[in-house]
């Protein structure tokens, strides 16, 4: 299979953005979802998988992709949490507590990494490979000036320094890969919904807008063996 995009964490707002735009505008390209939901009723033309995004269910689907020699021309790592039922963003130090920190770090830093990890022997096969790993402006510790959300920003800035190194390394063992840290915005999905009362007029994206941003910005993208940190309207972000 040839010239086909890699979609993980699909059940989330603009995850499911990138499959319809990818469904509307590549009818010839094949599509591959990883998430943790059931395949829905109508993504028949979609190659669905079911993880639960451990590091067994990873290889197991990464040596799926190998067997089925799939080859990958764009992955968006669209991996993260804010909140759930159990963690909420920190305002103050009595806030935290060690099981949320290393629940979010798990979601927002590890799982990341760990599938670039495994998809390492698939995606040194495609050229170009280019790959957006979904971060966070907060994550960038230059541009924190006003402290909080300890656990997201924390967890955001150790993904990127994580894909740095991944970067690197990848460099030398798969030069054809681009690597980028993406900042959406905020965007109305479930993630950023209950903080957006307060976003100025004309900077709460919907996830179509931002699907589109994020694919034309990795498709103008070239292997320079660099990770580079953008944000929905190519600007660059400061680490």
């Amino acid at each position: 299979m040839k010239n086909a995009s890699l979609i993980i964490g699909g059940h989330g707002g603009i995850a499911q953005a990138i499959i319809q735009t990818l469904l509307n505008s590549e009818r010839d390209k094949a599509i591959v979802v990883v998430s943790r939901g059931q395949r829905p009723a109508n993504a028949a033309d979609i190659d669905w998988y079911q993880s639960d995004h451990g590091e067994a269910s990873i290889n197991e689907i990464t040596q799926a992709f190998q067997e089925q020699g799939l080859v990958f021309e764009r992955v968006f790592i669209c991996l993260g949490i804010l909140h759930d039922d159990t963690v909420s963003p920190e305002k103050r130090l009595e806030d935290l507590n060690a099981e949320s920190l290393l629940h979010v770090f798990n979601i927002n830093s590890i799982t990341p990494v760990l599938w670039l990890k495994h998809l390492l022997p698939v995606l040194k096969n495609t050229d170009p490979a280019r790959v957006a790993v979904f971060s966070a402006r907060v994550g960038s510790i230059t541009d924190n000036h006003l402290g909080g959300w300890y656990g997201y920003r924390a967890s955001k800035a150790a993904l990127n320094m994580l894909l740095k190194s991944t970067a690197i390394e990848y460099a030398r063992r798969a030069p054809n890969v681009k690597i980028i840290v993406f900042h959406p915005g905020t965007t109305d999905t479930e993630l950023s919904r209950p903080f957006s009362q307060n976003v100025p007029e004309g900077k709460l994206f919907s996830p179509a807008f931002v699907a589109t941003q994020v694919i034309n910005i990795l498709d103008a993208q070239t292997a320079d063996g660099e990770l580079s940190f953008l944000d929905w309207n190519r600007q660059p972000i400061d680490w």
